[in-house]
């Protein structure tokens, strides 16, 4: 048995929260609150996961980086 951590991103979408998983391409779903999408996510991933190992296919493991950059704007300054 081996473990796998992926990256998430959950979003929200209306009135609802959108998440999915970057590495793992076709696995989102979505949740009425950040805790039910993250629970739901959880389960989706296990899904993904086990049907590629059903189906003796690779399972991508998380490579990406992830960071955040702050960009200062100048505003035009109004007559």
């Amino acid at each position: 048995m081996k473990s796998y951590t992926y990256r998430v991103i959950i979003e929200l979408d209306g009135k609802a929260y959108h998440g999915f998983v970057p590495a793992l391409p076709g696995c989102h779903t979505c949740g009425d609150t950040i805790e039910q999408t993250r629970a739901n996510l959880r389960d989706a991933i296990s899904l993904y996961l086990e049907n590629l190992n059903a189906n003796k296919s690779f399972i991508p493991e998380e490579n990406s980086l992830e960071s955040f950059e702050t960009v200062i704007v100048k505003r035009p300054a109004h007559a």
